[in-house]
């Protein structure tokens, strides 16, 4: 099963001194002795990376532990979901929650994890991702192993996981073809 981002984290977190020599801690340390803002956390994950050498996941453990020692909270669920469909995005919020509505039907098994751009629909991994893409689309992004031909969908690697998307503009748009594909992607990745 995948694992949740702040489970990903811990579990780099305790690889950290045996992968690198340092514990978490002390790489926290490393952070503020640097002088770089640890809540700056692009300038810290590139420096934990050219001076460091630290992997992807690496960087964002520690530069998430420093800020978090710095004062920053981590935005919420609900503070993304507000983000993405805030100003000129709030017409999207109903194809969002229609796509929703359509996707948690396929099962039990199917669970959301909002990120900071988008929202991750997993059933064992990811198989669709949510995206408002611009004031007026919705990116439906959906994961094929094997695709179908549909005129509406285009190849992609985002949003999410995804290697197809198709663009909505309106509620209506989440039609029965859409619950179809949706339904195809969902089956692929069991």
């Amino acid at each position: 099963m995948a694992l949740s981002g702040a489970e990903m984290l811990v579990r780099v977190a305790a690889s950290l001194p045996d992968k690198t020599g340092k514990s978490l801690e002390e790489w926290v340390a490393s952070v503020g002795e640097s002088g770089l803002d640890p809540l700056d956390q692009r300038a810290v994950r590139q420096w934990l990376k050219s001076e460091h050498g630290l992997t992807k996941p690496q960087q964002e453990a520690v530069a998430t532990a420093a800020a978090k020692e710095a004062g920053w909270s981590e935005p919420t669920a609900d503070d993304h979901l507000a983000a993405q469909y805030d100003g000129s995005r709030q017409a999207l919020k109903p194809i969002y929650e229609a796509l929703v509505e359509a996707a948690t039907g396929l099962g039990g098994d199917v669970t959301l994890e909002v990120r900071a751009g988008f929202v991750a629909v997993n059933r064992k991994r990811q198989f669709a991702a949510i995206q408002p893409a611009t004031a007026s689309r919705m990116d439906l992004g959906l994961r094929f192993t094997d695709p179908p031909a549909d005129q509406r969908l285009k190849q992609a690697t985002a949003p999410g996981q995804s290697t197809h998307k198709l663009g909505l503009t309106a509620v209506e748009q989440v039609d029965d073809e859409v619950r179809a594909l949706l339904r195809q992607a969902y089956e692929q990745n069991a």
